[in-house]
């Protein structure tokens, strides 16, 4: 696999330094309207602030305390065990995710090897254009709904890195299911206007999320970063400050912080006042959430998560796709 020796971190300093609007968008919470809380005890040692339900702050990640948030592969080697044990937080080496996201497009296309061809080295091959079948065009390609679940740092959804080694990967040999979708798009549209719009719409058609905070935000980051490389190579400069702004609200709707055995925000749900009988009248005392107790989802008094259903431009609560089968 063709790699490149370059810083795979995100610098949110400068990030904050140069566009501040863009860093707190990127940390919002689209569910609470507040931002993405931390969601993992790795952090309390550097005290207030940085506990488990203590909200990420653009000043808690930049400044003095620039680098706290490090993808997995630069965190120390007990921090990975420790996270692994509380979280059963695993990652996955590109190798293992471009022949799992190859079974997804063997299934949509009715054949094998439409992006790439896997070798016994695990390097992939350069190849023609993406071929589509008769009954498809590759405009539904790039509207097909992908969805990563439990994403950590998303190496299914985009691959600027291996997610375990570290290594960054060459734009022309990434593998990931967004940038899959815009390799399409580098291929077939014909105008500026063309690529911006059906890259935004790949970027619409990908979801992902994950119950711990620093995972969200480095996913968002990597999703965030994947579209601006893409744009670089393609058109040799930056997108506009607007485009960046609306590439950010995208983000931050499609990258969501969740429990995903409870459809909730993590540590959202909260203990009830029931009103028991007893001998000397009418007693309160407090109880777990229901949902907890018994473990039926739909019954969880946390905050439920929302995403953006953006063919109809609204929101609606993630359980309701999922109970539905409307997105995935």
């Amino acid at each position: 696999m063709a790699t490149e020796e370059k810083e795979i971190d995100i610098d949110e300093s400068s990030l904050f330094k140069n566009n501040p609007g863009l860093l707190e968008t990127l940390l919002l919470d689209r569910s609470t309207k507040k931002n993405l809380i931390w969601g993992t005890s790795n952090y309390k040692s550097r005290g207030v602030g940085f506990f488990e339900t203590d909200y990420i702050l653009p000043d808690l990640i930049t400044g003095k305390h620039h680098g706290v948030i490090k993808p997995r592969s630069e965190k120390a080697v007990l921090e990975q065990k420790k996270r692994s044990k509380d979280m059963a937080e695993v990652f996955t080496p590109a190798w293992v995710c471009n022949k799992q996201n190859n079974l997804v497009d063997d299934a949509w296309f009715g054949s094998k090897n439409s992006f790439n061809n896997e070798n016994e080295d695990l390097t992939w091959n350069e190849t023609l254009s993406v071929a589509f079948p008769t009954n498809r065009t590759w405009q539904d390609y790039v509207n097909d709904t992908r969805l990563e679940v439990a994403c950590g740092e998303a190496p299914y959804l985009v691959s600027r890195y291996d997610s375990v080694t570290g290594a960054k990967i060459a734009i022309k040999h990434r593998i990931g299911l967004l940038d899959r979708k815009l390799r399409v798009v580098d291929e077939n549209a014909k105008s500026k206007e063309e690529w911006i719009e059906f890259a935004m719409i790949a970027v619409k058609n990908i979801y992902g999320f994950d119950f711990q905070g620093d995972n969200v935000l480095l996913a968002r980051e990597n999703v965030f970063y994947s579209f601006i490389e893409y744009y670089k190579e393609h058109f040799g400069e930056t997108p506009d400050e607007s485009l960046l702004q609306e590439l950010a609200t995208v983000v931050s709707w499609n990258i969501w912080q969740m429990d995903g055995l409870k459809f909730v925000v993590p540590d959202s749900c909260h203990k009830e006042i029931c009103v028991q009988m007893s001998l000397f009248g009418d007693e309160e005392e407090p109880d777990k959430c229901r949902g907890c107790l018994n473990g039926h989802v739909i019954e969880h008094n946390g905050i439920r998560c929302v995403i953006m259903d953006w063919e109809k431009n609204k929101k609606v609560k993630i359980l309701d796709f999922f109970n539905g089968g409307q997105l995935w």
